[in-house]
């Protein structure tokens, strides 16, 4: 049972349970995955069953992750099946349960909302682009914002972070961005932000007057517009 019920695992050379960041990075992914195709549905068509489908599945995998053991969370299964043929990258356990926890708190308001059927789309909608940003920067760059505050309260205690960000003091010369660079980021935003904009008003404008169009009383009455 004591096996079955822990947080990380032991590893040779390691003075502290660890976890696997690819498998943790491979699980964020998954997790980014189901949420935006399911929030992008129920934004398109106003049906948030797969909403719901998600936020129950992300509750399970994180109670399992927290509260029982991360190698028997579904999610942590596939993404090691996944990597299985990668090198393991050791990050430190503490700051993991921290960060996952967090997760299962957003979960488990989500789960609250959905069994109370409370309809709060300025409370809801919020959370679900929280939870998008924590998938998305954990998988695409490794970076675990959850960790970033644990490390922020416990600086002393954070150990094995991902990229050794805990242990670097300075940035190597490939990883300065000069003025060149910056510049190129603001103009690709500024003109992204214009189209979409742009792309925005368009539609709003189509959906205007496809309402009008439908709102206004037939011309033709029964046989008066030599209609068959």
């Amino acid at each position: 049972m004591q096996f079955l019920f822990q947080f990380g695992e032991d590893v040779k050379d390691y003075p502290i349970k660890v976890i696997n960041e690819r498998e943790a990075r491979g699980a964020a992914g998954i997790f980014f995955a189901l949420a935006f195709f399911s929030f992008l549905y129920a934004i398109t068509f106003r049906d948030f069953r797969y909403t719901q489908i998600f936020v129950t599945l992300f509750f399970i995998d994180f109670f399992i992750r927290v509260i029982i053991n991360p190698r028997y969370a579904p999610s942590m299964i596939l993404a090691r099946f996944a990597v299985r043929g990668m090198k393991p990258e050791y990050v430190g356990a503490p700051q993991k349960h921290f960060a996952w926890s967090i997760g299962l708190a957003l979960a488990t308001f989500m789960m609250y909302f959905i069994w109370q059927g409370v309809h709060l789309p300025e409370v809801k909608i919020p959370i679900c682009i929280l939870c998008l940003l924590l998938f998305f920067f954990e998988a695409a760059f490794g970076i675990c914002i959850g960790c970033k505050i644990y490390a922020l309260f416990f600086k002393e205690k954070a150990q094995y972070c991902p990229g050794e960000s805990c242990e670097m003091t300075v940035r190597e010369p490939i990883q300065h961005i000069n003025t060149l660079q910056t510049l190129i980021v603001l103009i690709s935003i500024i003109t992204l932000s214009y189209f979409t904009y742009q792309t925005t008003l368009e539609l709003n404008s189509k959906e205007m007057t496809s309402s009008l169009y439908k709102a206004m009383p037939s011309k033709c009455g029964a046989g008066k517009c030599g209609g068959l």
